[in-house]
């Protein structure tokens, strides 16, 4: 059963506001040099795809997209994870999260 509030809203401002939080995620990721951020707005982006997902799912009452939200979470989980693992590495050995820094590295 779709809740009545999600039918009056159209799909297209589902569609606007995920593709705003896709474009944060974009210039975030583009423009910032502190890794705990661009590891942020790859979550963003990630999240506005699952905007999209439920969005489209619901308005056409099919239930795969819900479903496939699910395993984006189970990624975006592990993504989180394995990333902070490495910026905790990274810190330890330059002190910094700035990726700039990260050609300290290097052999």
């Amino acid at each position: 059963m779709i809740p009545e509030v999600v039918q009056r809203i159209p799909l297209q401002y589902y569609i606007f506001f995920a593709s705003a939080l896709f474009v944060i995620g974009i210039v975030g990721v583009l423009t910032r040099r502190n890794a705990i951020i661009i590891f942020m707005s790859v979550e963003l982006m990630l999240n506005a795809v699952n905007l999209l997902l439920i969005a489209f799912s619901t308005y056409r009452s099919d239930p795969n997209g819900q479903v496939f939200v699910f395993f984006i979470m189970a990624v975006a989980a592990a993504e989180v994870a394995v990333g902070l693992a490495i910026i905790v590495m990274i810190y330890r050995n330059v002190r910094s999260v700035d990726i700039g820094l990260l050609n300290k590295l290097k052999w």
